[in-house]
């Protein structure tokens, strides 16, 4: 079950974030960073939170009918995830952050929809089923490799796509939803990068996924936990706060390294 922390610090969020763009993949509006060239793709995937149309934020905090019109059409997402798709994108990969939510991501405004009512519409087992779509559509491109990464809600959707030939490797960063019995079918190389302070995924469950992979030698494997972070510090940080920064930045030197190493 989905705890407090998986809807606690929601993304600060920008219609013009990112030097990417926005277009539709197998039915999912997706954002996209790098070349289209490039004979290798990342797959991000969202936490709860994700993109969703800002109609119901505009009114709630600016409150301009006209200004919420505009920025609805075009629609957004959060910003520190969109920098860090243009940042894998700048190490030469090409790089898609679908809304696996279509348009209808966690609102923590909605006291009456709680998130466990909202993964009723939205189960990981959707994701999955809608990432292997978009994998298809990559590989239909000619694209050879593919990694995956995933945040919270996300990283229960990587695992399970870590199970098959879907991609090359993966990594969770303070994933939500996971047992150690998800690991049982992995065959891609997978990192796991989980924080301190993480009610959701506590380091206990995290050393204990990391004992389980152990004993699977053909699958390399890579198991850090960040000192002093919580749940959903890799993208839902202040941009402010230099320490925060520094985390968060870490953990995306440690994705981008196991994807150097396996997607090739």
């Amino acid at each position: 079950m989905a705890g407090t922390q998986c809807c606690e610090n929601p993304p600060a969020l920008s219609s013009s974030s990112g030097h990417g763009s926005v277009f539709e993949l197998r039915g999912l509006k997706t954002y996209v960073s790098g070349s289209s060239d490039s004979q290798k793709a990342i797959l991000l995937i969202s936490d709860i939170f994700g993109t969703y149309p800002f109609l119901f934020y505009a009114f709630g905090y600016l409150g301009s009918a006209q200004f919420a019109l505009e920025i609805h059409q075009f629609g957004y997402e959060a910003p520190n995830l969109r920098k860090l798709a243009d940042k894998v994108a700048a190490e030469g990969y090409y790089v898609v952050v679908p809304d696996f939510f279509y348009g209808d991501p966690y609102n923590p405004e909605n006291k009456e929809r709680t998130v466990q009512v909202w993964l009723q519409s939205h189960g990981t087992d959707k994701g999955f089923e809608d990432a292997k779509k978009v994998i298809a559509a990559l590989k239909d491109k000619g694209i050879s490799a593919i990694g995956a990464a995933g945040f919270c809600w996300g990283g229960k959707v990587v695992v399970q796509l870590a199970t098959s030939e879907n991609i090359q490797a993966a990594v969770l960063l303070h994933p939500s939803f996971v047992s150690v019995d998800d690991f049982e079918e992995v065959k891609a190389p997978i990192a796991i990068l989980g924080a301190e302070i993480d009610h959701l995924t506590p380091p206990e469950l995290i050393m204990q996924f990391k004992e389980f992979l152990s004993s699977k030698p053909e699958v390399d494997s890579f198991v850090k936990i960040y000192p002093g972070v919580a749940h959903g510090w890799s993208v839902r940080y202040n941009e402010e706060d230099k320490k925060a920064v520094q985390s968060a930045e870490e953990a995306h030197q440690d994705m981008l390294n196991w994807f150097a190493k396996h997607i090739k």
